[in-house]
């Protein structure tokens, strides 16, 4: 009797899960909604919120990727905004609260479902991902695993919440700070009116780290096949 309630509340939860995404990307994609998630929109509404804009785009970005808003969207409003430093701390931290959401999201309705279709097979991959949670989160952050995807998929395995935060939180450093930096920085020339600032080092910087961004998913995979080529068989 008890193992038939589990297995229906399991269900339960996880056509709720299903509902929740499809809801999400339904109501952000094509309704009326869609036309207020625009930048200028989004950025007129920041600018109404004085000096909390900064505390009100963190948690629409927890928000926004919860309800599977585009993340570029949001990164490059922060970026737009608050310039490259503020930006990328605003970006960095509703990034990292919206992961935790949707990370809780999907483990609370859709673990327990995922555990009962887990056959001897799959099993092992499991339990893997569980005994090397950190170092399987950094990776597939640092090859640009599309972000809220994996925030969803990864509650719904075995992996540690704080295995999986602290992966995440590393993980989205280098990318989260290459694009606010190149965006920040060309806006802030931009604004200024400086167009010979476009020529300077801060300019060249941030357009070679966001050139070298495309290029850290083959280098993570390429270290990552160098160190399975080291280990004993």
């Amino acid at each position: 009797m008890d193992s038939t309630t589990n297995r229906k509340s399991a269900v339960v939860k996880a056509v709720a899960l299903v509902l929740f995404i499809v809801a999400a990307i339904v109501v952000v994609r094509f309704t009326p909604v869609r036309s207020y998630l625009t930048a200028e929109k989004l950025g007129f509404f920041l600018d109404a919120a004085g000096l909390w804009a900064p505390v009100v785009y963190v948690f629409l970005y927890a928000f926004g990727v919860c309800l599977f808003l585009p993340g570029t969207l949001l990164t490059a409003l922060g970026a737009a905004i608050f310039g490259p430093y503020l930006g990328f701390l605003c970006v960095w931290l509703g990034a990292m609260i919206g992961a935790s959401l949707a990370f809780y999201i999907g483990r609370y309705l859709g673990r327990d479902f995922a555990a009962s279709l887990i056959g001897d097979r799959l099993r092992k991959y499991d339990e893997a991902i569980a005994a090397n949670g950190f170092a399987t989160v950094l990776y597939l952050r640092l090859a640009y695993f599309p972000f809220t995807p994996m925030n969803f998929g990864m509650g719904l395995t075995r992996v540690r919440f704080w295995d999986y935060f602290s992966g995440t939180a590393l993980g989205i450093l280098v990318g989260t700070f290459i694009f606010t930096f190149f965006i920040g920085t060309v806006k802030d020339v931009w604004a200024d009116g400086r167009w010979e600032e476009l020529l300077s080092w801060k300019i060249f910087l941030a357009l070679g780290l966001f050139v070298f961004s495309f290029f850290i998913p083959k280098m993570v995979g390429k270290v990552k096949q160098a160190t399975r080529g080291k280990r004993p068989l």
